[in-house]
């Protein structure tokens, strides 16, 4: 990277047409935008100027949003082809070998193109250097390009602003000669762990690592090596249930160890980002401090945890609650989709399978500080409002339930709407409600609810046969237990309330209570303090979905950190994204709070 044509500390003290002047370029013929941030000054560091210009656009109307977009080339468009891009675009869409097109990609492109400017009247935006900086394949901007040709016109709209944003955030970091090192470091150990996949899924280039098949012993010997031979850790082992465990040493030996990590098993065709990233994160401060010949006074235990997600067998936190001293011993007798009992399968990948050893994993919460994760959010909030890091509030908790109404089988021709038991109405109006109840909590001061039916099915279901009964699920959740109980209590009651009224009956059984996990404050401020350092609003937000931290929280403090998602936060999806500025500020952040302490 060659020498910084300018500093942060140089900025700040440009007048107005100064400081626009020496961003010019940086969005494309919209110098309004650093005339707007001038404001903002005095800027803690890069990210916050980032910061400052992404919210200038924020602030602006539709249509000074919009002219922002028609101020950009079309892509591979017209004005590629007759050189008439800026220099900023000619280098970017080079690095994507966009100028490079075969005669077939390049009319796919101007068809895409047409089709785009049909549909949405503003040019296609597309951030083409790609989450590392390095340049997208054109097979990816194409497929992306086709991709959100079908998003509805107002979230395509916020698409396009957000990938002018990491252009601009591309551009800052070349103007100011700034490598996010430890990013790129590990987005490229995200990519070479995922080429750890099961079979069927590996060759259709889908990521599918369940617990203790080939490919997720595969991951863990990969994980075992950077972390001693690339990182430093003191200790590193794989325990009895399969978990990476490694331990970085503290000066003082009687000093409590600070307990961090994620899972690294997957979902099935899922993302490269979810849970990984929170072993990642730890690998690489850990990487610089020993590379520094530093160490600080606690020690910090790393552990990736087997399991999570529950998709081989029905054992979800099976990792993190061996930690806890959770682990079922009925597990062992549970069997896969193969017919593998778990213990088996612990055996075949070398574990012992007994259980004496696997109570030996459960941890001593007097030798710990506490747990911290850091993880991808899952959600499109963080990305909604163009910020890349949230604090946890708390995760949270959660009732499922598996019901079935049973009304009464009809001809659909000949039964009076007055006169149906229609099961599958019943449960319609269920929907319904509980889409009602939950919103009612968007506002609520701990944050809102969320309340789902994902399943519904009518057995035995025919075009002309009014359903005699239907099959549903129910998931709800809220981030404190009362709230969620509260929810869950109208949600029954209602459905007793409609089934009375049609004159059918129900079953209803809950087969799963989740307590919610509050962030402990000092931690929770601890993660506030080391994002404020960075020159970052703190975003506080809670978490919908469930993290190896609510185990740890049964035990012991615990407190997340949250880092965006690209593609609106997708997960458990091969979207799933994040840039490596993104996970450059994970690094530091995590750095900020273990030198805080």
């Amino acid at each position: 990277m060659p020498a910084p044509a300018l500093t942060i500390s140089q900025l700040n003290t440009l007048d107005a047409d100064a400081f626009t002047q020496a961003l010019d370029g940086i969005y494309e013929h919209s110098p309004w935008i650093a005339r707007e941030a001038w404001a903002a000054r005095p800027f803690k560091s890069l990210v916050g100027l980032k910061h400052a210009l992404a919210q200038a656009v924020r602030n602006a109307s539709v249509d000074t949003q919009l002219g922002l977009i028609r101020a950009h080339p079309e892509l591979a468009g017209k004005a590629a082809v007759a050189g008439q891009l800026t220099a900023e675009s000619t280098n970017e869409q080079s690095k994507a070998g966009l100028t490079h097109c075969t005669p077939e990609e390049f009319a796919r492109l101007q068809q895409l193109n047409a089709d785009y400017k049909a549909r949405f009247g503003w040019p296609f935006i597309l951030a083409v250097r790609g989450p590392r900086g390095a340049g997208l394949s054109r097979q990816q901007i194409i497929d992306t390009f086709a991709r959100r040709l079908r998003l509805p016109a107002d979230f395509e709209r916020a698409e396009c602003l957000r990938n002018i944003h990491r252009i601009a955030e591309i551009r800052l970091n070349d103007k100011f000669g700034v490598a996010p090192e430890q990013g790129n470091l590990i987005l490229g150990w995200a990519d070479d762990l995922a080429v750890h996949s099961e079979p069927g899924y590996a060759e259709q280039g889908q990521l599918t690592v369940t617990y203790l098949t080939q490919a997720h012993q595969a991951a863990a010997a990969q994980l075992v090596q950077w972390m001693k031979a690339d990182c430093g850790f003191d200790d590193v082992s794989i325990d009895a249930v399969g978990n990476v465990v490694a331990r970085y040493h503290g000066t003082d030996p009687q000093a409590p160890y600070l307990l961090t990590g994620s899972h690294y098993d997957t979902v099935r065709n899922g993302g490269k980002h979810d849970g990984r990233l929170g072993i990642f994160v730890p690998m690489a401060c850990v990487r610089e401090l020993h590379r520094a010949g530093k160490r600080l006074k606690h020690g910090l235990e790393l552990v990736g945890f087997a399991e999570e997600e529950g998709q081989r067998y029905k054992a979800t936190f099976l990792g993190s609650g061996a930690l806890t001293g959770d682990f079922d011993p009925r597990w062992l007798d549970q069997v896969d989709a193969d017919g593998i009992p778990m213990r088996d399968a612990m055996k075949a990948a070398g574990h012992s399978a007994d259980l004496a050893d696997i109570a030996k994993l459960r941890r001593d919460p007097k030798q710990y500080l506490g747990f911290i994760e850091v993880h991808i959010e899952q959600g499109p909030w963080l990305d909604e409002i163009d910020q890349p890091l949230g604090v946890v509030t708390a995760i949270n908790g959660s009732a499922r339930y598996t019901g079935e109404v049973i009304g009464l089988a009809s001809h659909a021709g000949t039964t009076p709407m007055d006169r149906r038991k229609d099961a599958a109405a019943a449960v319609a109006e269920l929907v319904l409600y509980v889409e009602e109840r939950a919103a009612q909590d968007l506002k609520a001061p701990s944050g809102p609810s969320v309340g789902t039916v994902g399943v519904l099915h009518v057995p035995g279901g025919s075009i002309n046969v009014v359903p005699g009964r239907c099959q549903f699920t129910l998931d709800l959740r809220a981030p404190l237990d009362t709230q969620r109980d509260s929810l869950a209590a109208d949600v029954e009651a209602r459905l007793a309330a409609i089934c009375a009224r049609r004159g059918v009956d129900y079953t209803l059984e809950r087969t799963l209570t989740a307590a919610a996990a509050p962030s402990n404050p000092a931690w929770q401020s601890r993660w506030e303090a080391a994002v404020h350092e960075l020159g970052l609003p703190v975003i506080k937000l809670p978490s919908g979905a469930g993290h190896d931290a609510m185990k740890l929280h049964e035990v012991m403090p615990q407190a997340m950190l949250f880092v965006r998602g690209g593609n609106a936060g997708i997960s458990h999806n091969p979207l799933e994204t994040i840039t490596n500025d993104d996970a450059q500020l994970c690094v530091d952040a995590f750095t900020n709070l273990l030198e805080g302490l």
